[in-house]
């Protein structure tokens, strides 16, 4: 498998789905993978793939999203030349590329209603026809398709074909996602965090606080694997002190006190709250004349509001603050209060 995509962990959710990826990888027969953004289809499809007797041969991943309706038909099948405006000589599609091997369709929902025609022909027949051609092609493919769709749900409203979802339900692996999979996450992050600190030139890798390894454990994950390789990467990375456990983790990026607001991104009793919370400030018996001042003033207020109300924990106030650790150290240094809170 590839270093930089892990399978790996531990709980019984998901040791029962790669059980059953493991059986169905022996057969010659299509596969479903369903689950979160984020939960690894590709990773199973391609353990489907390399488990199964088509291991040497090659294995084509497409995402079905990331093509227009009137490219995708051409990129599955091929065409010759002619067929259409800019097709100056003919090419393969990923259907003939992937002769003997798997092909992973990702996006399966999103397939149009003549490339699912298609497809369905591809899967019953084994045989597949350039656009602009008249003579089929044989080929021999194993299909792998994932979706984060419920495809009965779309079959019912019109969009997906029921005829091709039975062709390719032979067996529908659903995968957990990441919060459904116990002791996964410390496992996981441990692996993404050990990875990075080598990546670094770490002496050693010092683990996760308890602290903080509570926090991922009890967050909700809806990136699944994928956010949370970048929450444990990003909390090794800007972690100072490689000789200690790295205790302070972020898991919104974009989360600061300078985040550009706009008309859609506040909340409509958001503007006038703040509005009115600044005019309160300054509209004290002591209040700056000068803007520089009032803000400098009113970020005081604010910080120290914050310190009182998580009794001086600096880490519970950053929080609080949608700050980071080292923003708020600076900001309380800026405003000599640093003295007294911990």
């Amino acid at each position: 498998m590839n270093r930089d995509n892990p399978f790996i962990g531990q709980s019984l959710a998901f040791l029962d789905s790669v059980e059953r990826v493991s059986r169905a990888a022996q057969l010659n027969r299509p596969v479903l993978v369903i689950g979160e953004r984020g939960t690894g289809k590709e990773l199973v499809a391609e353990r489907l793939h390399r488990l199964s007797p088509r291991w040497d041969g090659p294995f084509v991943p497409m995402n079905c999203a990331a093509l227009t309706e009137t490219l995708i038909e051409a990129e599955l099948f091929g065409h010759e030349a002619g067929a259409f405006t800019g097709a100056t000589r003919a090419r393969a599609g990923r259907f003939e590329e992937t002769d003997g091997g798997t092909l992973f369709l990702d996006e399966l929902g999103t397939l149009s209603s003549g490339a699912q025609e298609r497809l369905l022909r591809a899967v019953e027949y084994g045989e597949v026809t350039r656009i602009g051609a008249n003579r089929p092609i044989r080929v021999d493919v194993r299909i792998v398709a994932a979706t984060n769709e419920h495809l009965p749900r779309l079959v019912d409203q019109g969009r997906f074909r029921a005829d091709l979802l039975d062709r390719l339900s032979f067996e529908v692996i659903t995968l957990p996602p990441l919060r459904a999979r116990e002791g996964d996450v410390a496992q996981l992050s441990d692996f993404f965090g050990r990875r990075m600190a080598s990546e670094l030139g770490w002496p050693s890798w010092p683990g996760f606080s308890k602290a903080a390894m509570a926090e991922m454990e009890s967050y909700g994950w809806p990136g699944n694997i994928r956010e949370l390789r970048n929450v444990s990467e990003r909390a090794v990375y800007r972690w100072d002190d490689p000789t200690t456990p790295v205790a302070d983790i972020v898991f919104d990026p974009f989360a600061s006190p300078w985040r550009p607001i706009t008309g859609q991104g506040m909340a409509s009793n958001e503007a006038p709250a703040m509005a009115a919370t600044v005019t309160a400030a300054a509209a004290g018996p002591d209040a700056p004349t000068e803007l520089r001042a009032a803000v400098f003033a009113y970020e005081r207020q604010l910080l120290e509001a914050a310190l009182v109300r998580h009794r001086h924990n600096q880490r519970a106030t950053a929080k609080a603050l949608g700050l980071t650790y080292d923003q708020l150290r600076h900001c309380l240094k800026k405003h000599g209060l640093l003295d007294g809170a911990v």
